[in-house]
């Protein structure tokens, strides 16, 4: 294997390239708007309608199945965010900002959508199946390290240049045109880590040449769907509501029922510790499932990514002084989301095996944003009325309708297990 096309090369900036965007658009984005003096009202409508994108991109997906490479694709579209993200920089100093940057955001957000679609199939076409089991910890940890690096350094750049330039304009300005280069650096880098091959193109793009319509609606005829759809929708109903308030906890003052930490304290806490176990978390769940398939795995990941809730519950009922006990809960609920996600994303692949993998790849992960969207969405009231104990607990709760769903698929049971796909 030529260096150049070694997937240890590429996989982790690939899926880096897919993190980063969505990070700043979706959460970044909210922290410099509410610096340059824009309304929580107007934050909260026009930066969840961001998400969109990435709900709806199976509608478009077929168009990017159908024509061109996957790999000339995701280039393009990498280019295009690094360009909207430095015009973004740009806009900052004028006087309709705020309209502006929502519309080159929008820009960006429908671009880094389809950068995942393409992506994915990349991802899937460009290795076999027990690469593909091996590599997925390792795919699913950079996505994530993509988001922590989008959520911690940059603001952290955001806040140092509002201190340090005394305007928060000019700040967040030099800070997006930062963020402009540094994808510009990361899509050059794809550029030439990135294998080229075109038997990922003819494949799938000479599906007997379907028109979009066969292509969508034969996801919908795959077996099991209900379930599998429920499963998708729900697997991910904690999860998605953990991790729109759990940063708000650990900042929020004892009064209010928080733990009172810093911002520095909660970005040490994710940016080093929890780095490292998610890290260490993924890259096992991917070798586990490559070792002895996903049968053995499914349920035993799907608990260990969920029960670590269970030391936020701790936390916010006892309130220890000690930080140690934060530190133990944060790594815990990393190394256990880095372990637990891996088989559902395999899970995942699983669902978009046969023809049109990369359009019903994408048709799958655009119900599990859904599954995402809708319950982040409301997050914030329900744990406004439970407060933060009571909530917790009902986040753990809300992970049970997904661990029962779980127990009525039906795939085989050495799927994802490098000697059953090298038969």
């Amino acid at each position: 294997m030529k260096a150049e096309k070694n997937p240890w090369l590429w996989i982790p900036l690939l899926n880096f390239a897919s993190g980063f965007p969505y990070a700043i658009i979706i959460s970044v984005s909210v922290i410099m708007y509410k610096n340059l003096g824009i309304s929580n009202e107007d934050i909260g409508i026009y930066t969840s309608l961001l998400y969109l994108p990435w709900v709806i991109k199976p509608l478009w997906s077929p168009f990017i199945d159908l024509h061109s490479t996957k790999r000339k694709w995701f280039l393009s579209m990498q280019l295009l965010i690094a360009v909207a993200f430095l015009i973004v920089g740009f806009t900052i100093p004028m006087s309709q900002f705020f309209i502006l940057s929502l519309a080159i955001f929008w820009v960006a957000a429908f671009a880094s959508a389809s950068n995942d679609v393409a992506t994915d199939g990349f991802y899937l076409l460009a290795l076999s199946k027990d690469q593909q089991s091996f590599f997925l910890g390792i795919r699913s940890t950079f996505y994530r390290l993509s988001m922590l690096t989008g959520n911690g350094l940059i603001v952290i750049i955001g806040g140092y240049l509002e201190t340090e330039f005394g305007d928060k304009t000019k700040a967040w300005s030099y800070t997006m045109i930062i963020v402009g280069l540094l994808m510009t650096a990361i899509t050059l880098y794809n550029l030439f880590a990135t294998p080229i091959s075109e038997n990922e193109t003819r494949t799938e793009s000479s599906e007997q040449q379907k028109d979009f319509a066969t292509v969508f609606t034969s996801f919908f005829k795959k077996k099991q769907i209900g379930i599998v759809l429920a499963f998708i929708l729900l697997f991910r109903l904690g999860e998605s509501q953990l991790m729109k308030m759990l940063t708000p906890f650990l900042i929020d003052t004892k009064e209010l029922g928080g733990m009172g930490l810093t911002t520095e304290d909660v970005g040490i806490i994710y940016g080093t510790f929890g780095v490292i176990a998610l890290l260490i978390g993924g890259t096992l769940g991917g070798i586990a499932i490559s070792k002895q398939g996903l049968g053995k795995w499914m349920l035993p990941m799907i608990l260990i990514m969920h029960l670590p809730i269970i030391g936020f519950i701790l936390l916010s009922h006892f309130h220890p002084e000690n930080t140690l006990f934060i530190y133990l809960a944060v790594i815990i609920e990393q190394f256990g989301y880095g372990f637990g996600f891996a088989a559902f994303m395999m899970y995942l692949i699983y669902v978009a095996e046969g023809e049109s993998k990369t359009s019903h790849y994408a048709l799958a992960t655009g119900f599990m944003a859904l599954g995402m969207m809708l319950p982040g969405m409301i997050s914030g009231y329900i744990q406004e009325y439970l407060g933060y104990g009571n909530f917790f607990i009902w986040v753990f709760c809300a992970t049970i309708p997904g661990i029962i769903l779980s127990r009525f698929l039906v795939f085989p049971a050495d799927f994802g297990k490098k000697s059953a796909t090298n038969e």
